[in-house]
């Protein structure tokens, strides 16, 4: 069976960038509502981005330690798709938030030196048990502060039973995304930092870099 590995582009602020990575090919675009963050973007604007999607692209919302009346004013503003969780939520929060903005959520795990792979195993079961709307779990790099890393972590972590539910992320880039689809065959990968030519702003060519190397992954376990 070939395997399509999915590619979300996140941190989108910018009309050129959004359409840039959808002609590219991505499958889902993602929008920051981290204040904090130098990708972050208001409800008003990311609305009017997501707009501009065509039909089957997935509109991504990333949170970090929002309430859930913020994440469902925020829904109510911009009609995104998917949620994503990305600070210090537990379960029961997480599910909350999800069930009043009626949307599934992905739940980022940030992976740092002492994470082992049962870690993961047991943080992706608790999740499923938790919430019905639970759709898979974002693995990250552990680092000071929230939201993208730009740093790698130990895929070898990553239990072969897991991978394929997984979304792959931190330190990704045009020159590592070959061997880290290879290596981990996630059902997806995000990147944010490493396809960009400044905080926010997209660079086109990384991002057609980036979506061909990932095919080229495909292929090769085809």
């Amino acid at each position: 069976m070939t395997h399509r590995t999915r590619i979300k582009i996140c941190g989108i602020t910018r009309e050129q960038d959004l359409a840039e990575a959808v002609a590219a090919g991505a499958d889902a675009i993602g929008f920051v509502f981290y204040p904090k963050s130098p990708r972050y973007v208001t409800p008003q604007r990311a609305a009017e981005l997501i707009r501009l999607l065509p039909p089957f692209i997935t509109a991504v919302g990333l949170f970090v330690n929002a309430s859930a009346d913020e994440v469902v004013a925020t829904v109510q503003q911009a009609p995104l798709s998917l949620l994503q969780f990305h600070g210090d939520e537990t379960v029961a929060q997480c599910d909350s938030a999800a069930n009043a903005a009626n949307r599934p959520f992905i739940r980022a795990m940030r992976v740092g030196t002492a994470t082992v792979a049962d870690d993961l195993i047991k943080y992706a079961h608790d999740y499923r048990a938790g919430s019905r709307l639970f759709a898979g779990l974002l693995l990250d790099t552990l680092v000071d502060g929230y939201g993208g890393s730009g740093k790698v972590f130990d895929w070898s972590l990553i239990p072969k039973e897991l991978a394929p539910q997984v979304v792959l992320s931190g330190g990704l880039s045009v020159q590592n995304a070959t061997d880290a689809v290879v290596r981990v065959r996630p059902y997806a990968v995000d990147i944010s930092s490493g396809v960009e030519q400044s905080k926010g702003i997209k660079d086109v060519a990384k991002i057609r870099a980036f979506i061909a190397a990932v095919r080229q992954a495909d292929a090769s376990s085809n």
